[in-house]
């Protein structure tokens, strides 16, 4: 028997890459997983290929609709009672220069980004606290926790779910409620290919620092470490990490490699 078996997961973005690993992952410990994206044959195939299908839920969810978030958000209550793990990991990238970004671009990466997490973390909070138990588990970025060319939008919704959260944590750990973040770095996903353009386009190309990132599968065994053993904050990567310390400890330094980056 691990923590996890029986444990009512909810993730989003779970049609692919990070989210779709950690289906596989938790479903292997025997979680009730429910699966969420807005693909529901995608995430049909991700529940068909988890280890415990008959444990598996599919609900498909559009983030960047509110009312849906809403919706949803009550019928899984309705049917689960509660939800032991909320996983926001649904989210869109940006590859642009922010002088040439639609401001409709910056605002539909916050609203998938940032506004969705909160608005389902806000539906499944009253039940968490009244169990006295719930988890929190949000997929931010290393650039969450710096700025990088070509990310405004994205790094700036990042960084505002460190803001959001880490009070949540302080307001509510003392009924129960505990947050994990997490700051992943190049990951082996195709979010560099679904990345919004300066028109809000996909951008279409595999970054080649994505290229050569850990496995979605790696990452996914990393975070599910550092839920179980209820990290508050965990990065996630290989070299692209040290930008972490550099803009902590040595900004100079961050400063100087960051103004070398060609943007393209």
């Amino acid at each position: 028997m691990n923590k996890f078996s029986g444990k009512v997961i909810w993730i989003t973005g779970a049609s692919s890459g990070i989210g779709e690993a950690l289906a596989y992952e938790w479903s292997r410990l025997g979680a009730r997983i429910i699966l969420s994206a807005r693909r529901k044959s995608e995430l049909e195939r991700v529940k068909s290929a988890c280890a415990h299908s008959d444990l598996c839920t599919v609900v498909p969810l559009d983030l960047a609709d509110r009312q849906q978030i809403e919706t949803v958000a009550d019928k899984v209550l309705q049917q689960f009672g509660v939800v032991d793990i909320l996983v926001n990991n649904g989210g869109i990238s940006q590859r642009s220069l922010t002088i040439e970004t639609d401001i409709a671009v910056d605002r539909r990466i916050m609203e998938v980004d940032y506004f969705s997490g909160v608005a389902l973390t806000k539906k499944l909070l009253p039940v968490m606290t009244a169990k006295g138990d719930g988890h929190i588990v949000v997929i931010s970025s290393i650039v969450g926790l710096f700025g990088f060319p070509l990310r405004s939008a994205y790094s700036a919704a990042k960084h505002a779910l460190h803001g959001f959260y880490e009070s949540l944590w302080a307001e509510l750990h003392t009924q129960g409620i505990r947050v994990t973040m997490v700051c992943p770095g190049r990951i082996l996903t195709n979010v560099s290919i679904h990345a919004l353009t300066k028109d809000g386009t996909p951008h279409r190309e595999m970054d080649h620092g994505q290229k050569n990132g850990i496995t979605a599968t790696v990452c996914a065994r990393k975070i599910i470490k550092a839920v179980s053993r209820n990290k508050k904050e965990v990065y996630i990567g290989k070299t692209d990490l040290l930008m972490v310390y550099f803009k902590r400890y040595i900004p100079c330094l961050y400063y100087r490699l960051v103004s070398k980056v060609q943007p393209q």
